[in-house]
């Protein structure tokens, strides 16, 4: 694990083995799981605080955020 005044994420050594122990589907997989998750908590809280937002709008904004503006 490294950290430095650059580096805002780590990953903790036991979790790097458990990780290199998953197939690649398993991995994919994984990572689907956190894309849908992170846009559905997303989607539920920018509904939440603009409720008078359409669902197009609603949809852009999330697209926008998770391409980090991509969009």
């Amino acid at each position: 694990m490294r950290l430095d005044a650059g580096q805002i994420e780590a990953i903790d050594d036991v979790m790097v083995g458990v990780l290199r122990g998953k197939s690649h589907q398993e991995r994919l997989e994984i990572a689907d799981g956190m894309w849908r998750s992170t846009r559905n908590l997303l989607l539920f809280s920018l509904r939440s605080r603009f409720s008078d937002w359409d669902e197009a709008r609603l949809e852009h904004e999330v697209a926008r955020r998770m391409s980090h503006g991509a969009v």
